[in-house]
């Protein structure tokens, strides 16, 4: 069969990494006599300036009908001042909504051959290899009301969530877990918020359904300080959708990049696959975007759309096989002290050991 892959390639560096994402995975197809069928969609800020919206009916209906999406990144400054429904982050919104995708699952891991360019020490970030299990559709950035009062001097946004939300989100974690480590910290800041409260007491009962699964609760803010003091003693982190946001940046720091960090949003429909990092408009057609978000999340849409964890490691022994032999981009190459290598660069050496492995 052939999997049906919509492309959103979107702003900025956006083009560049799901290009590399794409020629990967046809290494991968190549060596494992897969099928893959990809369709380029506009999204986001290209998609405003093409179509006058940031998810034109086309794209939308395109990825309903996928077997999975992958997404580049949304942002363009010149969008900055227009409305909130007029800016590119809109449609990203917007097709997370219709994809009914609530579940964003942001892996963080340190590769051996990079503990040097992390900013904590090498002891620090030892073992680092962490889940954060992100809910996707609730909280702040969709809760209503919100808005804007008439004179401008007065903002205002809703957070909300139901018991029924926070349950498939808890649920979600509880699965991730029992193939890891056995281990939830669900973070939320219950000793101050309503939705946390309902929040913990939610994944409180969630978690009697899963007894072999250790859980344990802390607020965002203790939370935050763990990740920098003892990140490795994380296995899984179950969040909000906001919290979730801030936490998984932080994280992604530990790593010395936010350009090594993949992600997979899942739901009730196609899933949506996406690096962590923006858009990253001050990098653009340099050919010097970190490429290995993308391509990781390439690995996941293999695992978690197709089902085909053999070729999902292939590419992640791919990438590290070639961060081994410290071929990497500028954003690594600085902290590492040796010479940087293009987006193009890295992305051949990694389809290179995928063609060879395969030998």
């Amino acid at each position: 069969m052939t999997t049906r892959i919509v492309v959103l390639p979107g702003d900025g560096v956006g083009p560049e990494v799901t290009g590399a994402a794409v020629r990967t995975l046809v290494a991968v197809a190549r060596r494992f006599g897969d099928a893959f069928c990809f369709d380029h969609r506009p999204i986001g800020g290209a998609a405003l300036r093409a179509e006058g919206t940031p998810l034109p009916a086309g794209t939308l209906t395109a990825c309903r009908d996928a077997d999975a999406v992958l997404l580049g990144a949304v942002g363009d400054p010149a969008f900055d001042r227009h409305p909130a429904r007029s800016r590119p982050e809109s449609g990203l919104l917007e097709l997370r909504r219709e994809l009914r995708v609530f579940a964003n699952l942001r892996p963080v891991r340190i590769w051996p051959s990079l503990q040097a360019a992390s900013p904590l020490r090498a002891d620090r970030v030892a073992g680092l290899d962490l889940l954060i299990v992100r809910e996707l559709t609730g909280g702040l950035y969709f809760g209503e009301p919100r808005g804007q009062s008439a004179d401008g001097q007065q903002a205002f946004n809703t957070m909300r969530y139901s018991s029924a939300e926070v349950e498939r989100i808890a649920d979600v974690a509880f699965r991730e877990a029992a193939g890891r480590r056995g281990r939830v910290v669900s973070v939320d800041k219950a000793n101050v918020l309503e939705t946390s409260r309902l929040w913990r007491a939610t994944v409180e009962r969630v978690a009697a359904r899963h007894p072999s699964i250790r859980l344990e609760h802390q607020y965002v803010d203790s939370c935050a300080l763990a990740l920098v003091l003892e990140p490795a003693r994380f296995d899984v982190i179950l969040t909000e959708n906001l919290f979730g946001d801030i936490l998984s940046d932080q994280a992604g720091g530990l790593t010395g990049s936010l350009g090594l960090l993949p992600s997979a949003s899942l739901g009730d429909g196609p899933p949506l696959f996406e690096p962590v990092h923006g858009s990253a408009p001050s990098l653009a057609g340099r050919d010097i975007a970190n490429p290995i978000g993308a391509i990781l999340s390439a690995a996941m849409l293999l695992r978690y759309a197709v089902r085909a964890e053999a070729e999902a490691r292939a590419i992640e022994e791919a990438v590290d096989a070639t961060l081994a032999r410290r071929c990497c981009t500028p954003d690594l190459a600085g902290p590492l002290r040796v010479t940087a290598a293009s987006c193009s660069e890295v992305t051949a050496a990694i389809i290179g050991e995928i063609a060879s492995s395969g030998k």
